[in-house]
């Protein structure tokens, strides 16, 4: 027997309702629904999208107050190269990178798992990547309170890699800062940081 055992849970009215919403885009396209290959795709791709944009139904702040401790450090915390999946709203494509995040504590740390969670909590919703960096920002920055918080984010859009423009090489980089990393210095020791492959 296998050690993996997947483990999922879906509201079954709103699954069914979005399943045979894909079983009449399928067919829309000229496909037939009742193919081997495409009979149970309606149920996957309602799955998959739940899954995707599972972050609706997820408080980022209770994850943070979660994990907050107190603590007298007051230097700079990094948390780099998270990995992100998300969906553009704009086209329900997916695009993905990484994400760079430092806070100042000012008091308290928070559990370092956490800040990839947050990240999680945020790209499983219907996104743009400017939003989701603020969103990411401003949850750490008003719950942990620290003394400055910084994220960056690069990340490749397949609705730029796929269709429209079709550049597949390119990717877009946001960025946001609050508090001591609004200083020049103190956001270049964070950019440099980033930057560097310490080991």
């Amino acid at each position: 027997m296998s050690p993996y055992r997947k483990f999922e849970e879906y509201n079954i009215t709103v699954k069914d309702e979005i399943k045979n919403n894909y079983e009449s885009i399928i067919k829309g396209l000229g496909e037939d629904p009742s193919r081997e290959g495409i009979l149970k795709t309606p149920e996957r791709a309602a799955k998959a999208m739940m899954y995707l944009t599972s972050g609706n139904d997820i408080d980022p702040v209770a994850i943070l107050k979660g994990a907050m401790f107190k603590e007298d450090y007051n230097e700079m915390v990094i948390v780099k190269n998270i990995e992100l999946y998300s969906l553009c709203e704009h086209h329900l494509l997916p695009f993905f990178g990484k994400a760079h995040i430092a806070y100042i504590p000012n008091g308290h740390i928070v559990g370092l798992s956490k800040i990839p969670r947050i990240v999680d909590v945020f790209a499983r919703r219907l996104q743009v990547q400017e939003r989701l960096t603020h969103n990411i920002l401003e949850c750490i920055n008003d719950t942990l309170k620290p003394q400055g918080v910084a994220v960056v984010i690069e990340a490749s859009h397949m609705c730029m890699m796929m269709r429209g423009i079709q550049k597949q090489n390119s990717t877009t980089t946001t960025s946001g800062f609050r508090g001591q990393f609004e200083k020049i210095e103190t956001r270049n020791e964070f950019l440099k940081l980033i930057s560097s492959d310490l080991r």
